[in-house]
């Protein structure tokens, strides 16, 4: 067996790992495990890490499991949290769990017949049958409550002023740590892993397995760490709100321009965390990029990387297109016309926009009212002309002169016109 662990070290994963993890890796093929709790209907970029830990398993020769914790869902798994999580009605539960399971099979082919394709379970299959005095009986008896509030998720919750824990969420660490127990009785699953949050309940796991089992049963624990910025701020999230995996929340053009505008330390770090780039051609790229940093080629193999992975090479090329055409000088409406609405949007997210009848277009609108009075782009009909003869009046990326009409024909995505001034002011009519 190739040697994981090293891999996964020199890139910046492994935060803790429990003695004999590495041996046993390099020992055979070996199952392993990460939980993903369905707290909504998609993964963000957060997610991206557990996800790319399955795959180095699967290239490396092992076993991935993925779980998609429906039973843990309704509980909330309380690690990293300094209050209680609102609970979940089980028809969003469900909504949830089909959500993720969607995004891990565009990663992991769990129909695949290889003898190390992935597992895709979900833990309400074999916790809605435990009875509640069976769960106490048969799991609650091996762990004390001092081991469980030994663990730095209960702790802190404890230490703060007054914010506590229900026993909802204490008995989560339980709960998760009896999954491992089942998919090491069931599957043979000898490794969980997860986010340095997560290494209380991955232990917990580790610990019933050894009682509920044999004392000399062997599982396993290892944890990466829990990704940061250079500037402190959290990973993981833009102007808008998460970054998410899922297109329709945010659109690929975004997904490739966060990674584009990562800072120079970060793209350093992240180059090895997020991509599956081979170390020499990475050290290489590092190399290069502080020689010619403006060139900023490190973050642009960083985005095209990480696109291409989460959402294929022809979205990536959509995306690269898509952001050439605000700098390119030879961007034509053609360009513009081949652009989806929220890509369009997205592309020239902050412009101002002013809403237009489309029946208007029928007869046409001139230009001059377009840039006035139906716009108020610019602040009369005098300046629009003085514009126009300057020749600094562009309508889809093309200049115009004071005779042109804007007509059905123009319409970017059946809705859109973008006019421009000179070479940054835009402005953006809507047709509808």
């Amino acid at each position: 067996m190739q040697n994981i662990i090293e891999e996964l070290s020199w890139r910046g994963l492994v935060h803790n790992i429990i003695d004999g993890t590495e041996e046993q890796l390099l020992k055979e093929p070996t199952t392993a495990y990460i939980g993903f709790d369905p707290t909504s209907d998609s993964l963000h970029i957060g997610s991206l890490v557990p996800i790319i830990l399955l795959v180095h398993l699967k290239n490396f020769g092992h076993k991935p499991i993925a779980l998609v914790g429906g039973a843990t869902g309704m509980i909330g798994d309380p690690s990293g949290k300094s209050d209680e999580r609102n609970l979940l009605t089980e028809d969003a539960l469900n909504h949830n769990v089909a959500g993720i399971k969607r995004v891990l099979s565009r990663f992991l082919n769990f129909d695949s017949k290889e003898e190390n394709a992935p597992i895709l379970v979900n833990n309400y299959d074999w916790m809605k049958t435990f009875s509640f005095i069976a769960f106490a009986r048969d799991v609650g008896k091996r762990i004390t409550v001092n081991y469980m509030m030994a663990k730095d998720s209960v702790k802190k919750r404890f230490a703060a002023d007054g914010a506590g824990m229900s026993f909802t969420e204490f008995t989560y660490q339980l709960i998760q740590g009896y999954d491992f127990y089942h998919l090491y009785k069931n599957y043979n699953c000898l490794l969980q892993m997860g986010g340095s949050d997560q290494w209380g309940n991955i232990t917990t796991g580790t610990e019933l397995i050894r009682r509920m089992t044999d004392e000399d049963s062997k599982a396993y624990a290892m944890t990466c760490p829990l990704i940061t910025k250079a500037d402190g701020s959290k990973f993981g999230k833009s102007e808008g709100g998460n970054v998410w995996l899922d297109s329709d929340k945010t659109s690929v053009y975004k997904f490739y321009q966060f990674w584009l505008n990562t800072s120079d330390e970060d793209a350093e770090k992240y180059i090895k965390i997020f991509t599956f780039l081979p170390k020499e051609e990475i050290e290489n790229l590092i190399d290069e990029h502080r020689e010619t940093p403006h060139l900023r080629v490190l973050q642009r193999k960083l985005a095209e990387e990480v696109t291409a992975f989460v959402h294929s090479q022809e979205e990536l090329e959509k995306a690269v297109k898509a952001s050439e055409i605000l700098f390119s000088k030879n961007t034509k409406a053609s360009d513009l016309k081949e652009l989806d609405a929220q890509t369009f949007l997205d592309i020239f997210d902050g412009v101002p926009q002013a809403t237009i009848a489309k029946e208007k277009l029928t007869e046409g609108i001139d230009i001059v009212d377009a840039l006035n009075a139906e716009s108020g782009f610019l602040k009369s009909n005098g300046e629009a002309r003085r514009a126009l003869s300057e020749n600094s009046i562009s309508v889809n990326r093309e200049k115009v002169t004071e005779e042109f009409k804007i007509t059905n024909n123009d319409l970017i995505n059946n809705q859109f016109v973008l006019l421009q001034r000179g070479k940054k002011n835009y402005f953006i009519l809507s047709f509808e």
